[in-house]
């Protein structure tokens, strides 16, 4: 069970995350510095970097959370599930959480800084998903083109949802990427 503590982390986390996003999207990523963002939020910039090592990190405070937590989800699922399917069940639970970013989704996709940090990140994330999966007795080779095919679907899901301004049913298109990419898991 989580602690007050660590409640209170996430919360002032995701507080500077809100408030950096929205001087993100008011004075661009470059014109916003870690003072300003601290300042918003009604702290020192110090206390600022008890939260983030960085001024990029404040965007993908979700990201890692999210790496772990499909990774402990993957370990939940029925043992005689195949890994696409796993993965499929389990990064569709994640399409409400995913769906709200659009604004930090365009964000990253305009700055090459934070494009650049979100490989990093997605491949800490892929690491931590690849282990699970070979936790459940998938193989190595086929651990990593599971989640590298699964990363894939939801790259192309994230810019077809882009194109349309988050107008389209972002479920229905992870449903669809992993129907079409489903043939190449079939044992």
């Amino acid at each position: 069970m989580e602690g007050l503590r660590d409640r209170t982390r996430r919360a002032v986390r995701a507080e500077l995350a809100s408030r950096a996003l929205e001087l993100f999207a008011e004075h661009g990523f470059d014109d916003t510095t870690v003072d300003d963002i601290a300042k918003a939020a009604g702290m020192s910039k110090r206390s600022f970097f008890r939260y983030f090592p960085t001024k990029e990190d404040v965007v993908f405070g979700e990201l890692e959370a999210m790496g772990e937590q499909v990774a402990q989800e993957l370990a939940t699922q029925p043992p005689q599930e195949g890994p696409w399917e796993c993965l499929h069940a389990v990064l569709r639970d994640w399409e409400s959480r995913i769906n709200a970013q659009v604004d930090g989704m365009r964000l990253i996709e305009s700055t090459p800084a934070l494009r650049t940090r979100l490989l990093q990140k997605r491949d800490e994330a892929r690491s931590r998903i690849i282990q699970a999966l070979t936790d459940r007795g998938v193989s190595a080779l086929e651990a990593d083109l599971a989640a590298a095919a699964a990363g894939a679907a939801l790259d192309v899901v994230a810019r077809e949802w882009l194109r349309t301004d988050g107008s389209t049913d972002r479920l229905a298109l992870v449903d669809r990427a992993f129907a079409m990419l489903r043939p190449a898991f079939l044992t």
